[in-house]
């Protein structure tokens, strides 16, 4: 499952604005470095998950998660991170599937819920978006945290902070559909049809927005 974006200024346009005031602090130095890198990673998820074919999608995802879990290691107070670490662990634990995936998944979870401490809003609700994502699809105790109480909790938080977004609507849509309540799901499903693709997240929304179409058609 695709989950779940943050807005950026330009590297050069640091560099730039850096180089203008004359002085490069230690700050903008460590800004300039966790963005890029994190920029980095985000762009290469979002071809992975939308553009490459399926039989790829895997072994990227690995590489990238070894990527997240590094930058993590960096930047462990910083929330961003830890949120594009926890979305790429679960795009991963998806495409792996089974019960092998169940470690990634909770160090998905784990990674989000820290994220979540830090930042209370979640990166505009995309922790809570994905963390949904991951107590609705994972199994049950005793083999795993799977949870529908709290995967509707985490759903109906991002709509708090995100009620048009089209990931969100489009999950609990889905969510919603799996519990047997198809009217809650034809509206939140439309609501993702209609919602506004993120600018730094387009792919990926148009791609969900195309699920919610197909959804629509089965509800």
């Amino acid at each position: 499952m695709q989950t779940l974006a943050f807005s950026r200024q330009s590297l050069s346009h640091l560099i730039i604005t850096a180089a203008i005031g004359g002085t490069l602090m230690l700050s903008p130095i460590t800004a300039i470095a966790f963005e890029g890198e994190l920029f980095s990673l985000k762009n290469r998820w979002e071809h992975t998950v939308t553009a490459l074919p399926a039989n790829q999608r895997e072994s990227t995802l690995k590489s990238l998660a070894d990527e997240a879990r590094q930058l993590a290691g960096q930047y462990s107070d910083e929330a961003e991170v830890l949120v594009w670490q926890g979305i790429i662990l679960a795009s991963y634990a998806r495409e792996r599937g089974g019960l092998g995936a169940l470690g990634t998944a909770g160090d998905a979870r784990d990674a989000l819920e820290k994220a979540i401490e830090i930042d209370p809003e979640g990166l505009n609700g995309s922790a809570y978006v994905t963390l949904g994502a991951l107590y609705d699809r994972a199994p049950g105790r005793p083999l795993g945290f799977g949870n529908s109480n709290t995967a509707e909790r985490m759903f109906k938080r991002a709509l708090e902070i995100r009620p048009d977004g089209i990931d969100v609507n489009y999950y609990y849509a889905a969510f919603l559909k799996e519990e047997g309540n198809a009217q809650a799901a034809r509206e939140h499903a439309q609501r993702a049809v209609n919602g506004t693709a993120r600018e730094n997240r387009q792919a990926s929304d148009e791609a969900l927005r195309r699920d919610a179409e197909a959804l629509l058609n089965q509800l």
